[in-house]
């Protein structure tokens, strides 16, 4: 469970594996949105404003709270979170698939692999991080598809 397996090009540039990664996990951060995401999980779980798990991210979403979601695409079986993209469209809450569950789990300040979290600002406009959650936000629904 360690570091995610990097492979190089013909060009020397590493590049993440996505192998055991899902189908349906569409749209699949990559690269910057990868980094971004993770470093906004990463601030989010210091400073209290996440939700980890299924049970709890669903239950977010039941309250209507916004905010971003992070899925992992190397879930095994997929039915465990195939549900929360379509609980998410329902909320407008827009979310976004991570290649690895192990790369959640470690950002979100915990050793375990976590399937899903949920950064949840609330209503905290001085939140150190809004900024970064403000661009991540956007970035995100940019790739969101659309129906």
């Amino acid at each position: 469970m360690g570091k995610p397996s990097l492979r190089k090009t013909a060009f020397g540039k590493p590049v993440r594996s996505t192998t055991g990664v899902s189908v349906v996990a569409n749209p699949l951060a990559e690269d910057k949105l990868l980094k971004k995401t993770l470093k906004l999980v990463k601030k989010a779980s210091k400073s209290k404003k996440i939700r980890r798990g299924v049970k709890e991210v669903q239950k977010a979403l039941r309250k209507k709270q916004k905010g971003v979601c992070v899925l992992a695409g190397d879930i095994s079986p997929i039915d465990v979170i195939s549900h929360l993209p379509v609980l998410c469209e329902d909320n407008d809450v827009p979310y976004v698939f991570v290649p690895s569950k192990a790369e959640l789990g470690g950002a979100g300040a915990t050793k375990r692999p976590t399937s899903c979290v949920m950064v949840v600002p609330g209503d905290d406009k001085s939140w150190e991080h809004a900024e970064l959650y403000d661009d991540l936000l956007q970035k995100v629904k940019e790739v969101q598809p659309k129906f």
